[in-house]
């Protein structure tokens, strides 16, 4: 990243610090810094990647702000307990623990930290079973991208909605980073998609395949949209509710997201044993990180085989990591925002 560390070569000694993106208090953006800060270690059982392509997103954001605050139960009480975010992490293998011996340094990989986060700095450790090998012609920064929203999306329609051929899907909020994946994930599987998003967005949505396109600033969807026609509507960005988009589903269909709140969990409950309709919420960054591992494989396969292309909305370097802070609390971001090297 600029003005960055030297990297080790093979047989040079790794550096005794780097520069990562610290937050030591919760609030807005300009709680960062970009700090000098111990290189970590990566254990017996641990890869230390050098870091050349990561990502910003809600979840940063939400650590950041320590938002809701019942989030601060797993993110500190008082200030983070891990000052350094980022959690998807793009680069080349810089050191490897005594019970790693499939990976060398200098093999070039991707992987995701789950809750632990450090992945907004030079350096990052990854356990080695969240590790996949980065394919040749794939670039950090599709990696990574991939990963934000894909990583989400797929265990969700695969999984949760257990999707398939034939089925009708509407995803709402279809430009962002989980929304954008979701679109080309369900259609790769065999759906009918309609997206919906705001004005701007509205070729980009097309352009990744959705069959049919909602502009939400001049229609409200769980109004216009017929009833009964979804066997799924998948809520990226929360922003509808179970409550609204009921009447839109068919008899059995869903409705999921991945953003919790009070009301979806209760009704996650209540559907999951009463009602023709279910809502659903999943925490999919506390998967293990093997089925993480398995599933960013398949993300960077179909993206291999052209199946899948990663929108980025924009890239910042490390030293910007406020900026892309805020791009990302605007909430008008497109798709992926990338802390390039």
């Amino acid at each position: 990243m600029s003005h960055s560390t030297p990297a080790p070569s093979a047989r040079s000694p790794l550096p005794a610090t780097m520069r990562a993106a610290v937050c030591r208090r919760y609030g807005p953006p300009d709680v960062l810094g970009v700090e000098q800060v111990p290189v970590p270690r990566p254990g017996d059982t641990g890869v230390l990647v050098r870091v050349e392509a990561t990502t910003v997103d809600r979840a940063d954001s939400a650590a950041r702000m320590g938002a809701p605050a019942l989030a601060r139960l797993a993110f500190g009480l008082r200030r983070p307990r891990n000052p350094v975010l980022g959690s998807a992490a793009a680069g080349v293998v810089a050191a490897r623990g005594a019970g790693v011996e499939d990976l060398r340094v200098g093999d070039p990989v991707v992987g995701v930290t789950g809750t632990s986060f450090g992945a907004h700095a030079e350096y990052v450790v990854l356990a080695r079973a969240g590790v996949t090998a980065l394919p040749a012609g794939i670039s950090p920064e599709t990696a990574v991208a991939l990963a934000d929203g894909g990583l989400t999306a797929l265990p969700f329609l695969r999984d949760h909605a257990r999707l398939r051929r034939g089925r009708r899907v509407l995803v709402n909020g279809a430009s962002g980073s989980v929304g954008s994946a979701a679109v080309q994930l369900a259609k790769h599987l065999g759906a009918t998609v309609t997206g919906v998003c705001g004005t701007a967005n509205t070729e980009l949505v097309a352009g990744l395949g959705a069959d049919e396109v909602i502009d939400r600033t001049t229609a409200d969807f769980t109004r216009t949209a017929p009833h009964g026609a979804y066997d799924l509507v998948f809520d990226a960005v929360g922003t509808s509710g179970f409550a609204r988009c009921r009447p839109l589903l068919k008899q059995g269909g869903a409705y999921l997201t991945p953003v919790p709140s009070p009301a979806v969990l209760l009704q996650t409950a209540w559907t999951a044993r009463f009602g023709r309709h279910r809502a659903a919420v999943a925490f999919t960054g506390l998967r293990p990180a093997e089925a993480r591992a398995a599933d960013l494989a398949h993300l960077l396969a179909l993206a291999a085989a052209g199946d899948m292309r990663p929108v980025i909305d924009s890239r910042y370097p490390l030293q910007q990591a406020v900026q892309a802070h805020r791009r990302v609390d605007t909430g008008h971001k497109t798709e992926v925002v990338v802390l390039t090297a």
